[in-house]
């Protein structure tokens, strides 16, 4: 796959929902997130479609039931079929990864098609990323930044980073940092799913890199050290536990921020102790200042 960053190591990868707090704070099933499984089975099987949908996601994650790709390609099929814009994204990223099926990119793209094309915000971004990748149809940047576009007008995340990223490198439009400057703050702010949602998204981290960057560069927005060591500390601490461990490129920064005085008061403590969190993920740069001051 072809990288949309570079320092910041991010791949434009066709997404799936993989949470059920996500799902259901998204309203994407009527029937709701506290059915019982023979609810949803028996909706399902009288042609539900939402219930199809649902029934096919809880297959593909082994949600409540044994983990299946074979019924969760089943029940997605017979929802997309139906018209239901969640199931045909999920179908799509289905053939995208050969889960249940045999891997197929011009399926995929049929449809993420389908499913941008009612709006869905994941099937807009999802088909933005076949266009800016090549996958499947011909390579088109400014294709990839319309349906980015799209998806970003309705707060999907990854799209508005995207954005943020070809405004920043000129890709598939005119290059314009403030422009990458509005849509990575939008990408790094924590937000409600919709208005009033109590299901919140937290910041993206590679954003919030990039705000650092831009702030510490003075691009886009006035310089401001203060600002970088703001954004480098949020995307330094973004995740938790083993399954993401916060930026190596922002503890960095970070950590020589501290070192040097930059933006934040001197600290060899605080200077240390990112630099070693960064050295820890394979951060050359940071080692060596580890090095300096032993």
């Amino acid at each position: 796959m072809n990288n949309i960053t570079q320092s910041v190591t991010r791949k434009i990868v066709i997404k799936m929902l993989v949470s059920s707090g996500l799902i259901c704070g998204l309203l994407l099933m009527l029937i709701g997130c506290g059915s019982k499984l023979e609810d949803i089975q028996l909706k399902a099987e009288k042609g539900d479609a939402k219930a199809q949908y649902q029934l096919g996601w809880m297959y593909a994650q082994g949600k409540d039931i044994k983990q299946s790709d074979d019924e969760a390609i089943k029940w997605y099929r017979k929802s997309a079929n139906q018209g239901e814009p969640s199931a045909q994204s999920e179908l799509g990223t289905m053939y995208a990864n050969g889960r249940g099926v045999a891997q197929s990119d011009t399926e995929a793209i049929k449809w993420f098609q389908k499913a941008a094309d009612q709006g869905l915000a994941l099937g807009q971004y999802n088909l933005g990323s076949m266009y800016y990748r090549g996958t499947g149809v011909g390579k088109s940047d400014s294709k990839a930044l319309f349906w980015f576009q799209k998806a970003a007008d309705q707060g999907q995340v990854d799209a508005q980073y995207n954005l943020g990223w070809m405004y920043a490198t000129g890709k598939g439009v005119a290059q314009s940092d403030k422009e990458a400057f509005k849509w990575y703050l939008k990408a790094a702010t924590d937000h409600a799913i919709k208005p009033g949602d109590s299901y919140q998204v937290m910041g993206d981290a590679a954003a919030q890199y990039r705000l650092g960057e831009m702030y510490q560069e003075g691009r886009g927005v006035e310089q401001s050290d203060s600002e970088a060591v703001k954004w480098y500390l949020k995307a330094s601490e973004a995740g938790d536990g083993e399954e993401q461990r916060g930026l190596s490129e922002a503890q960095y920064k970070l950590g020589k921020m501290y070192y040097e005085g930059s933006g934040v008061v001197k600290s060899s403590t605080e200077a240390v102790k990112w630099l070693k969190k960064a050295a820890e993920q394979g951060n050359v740069d940071a080692q060596a200042i580890l090095n300096k001051m032993q």
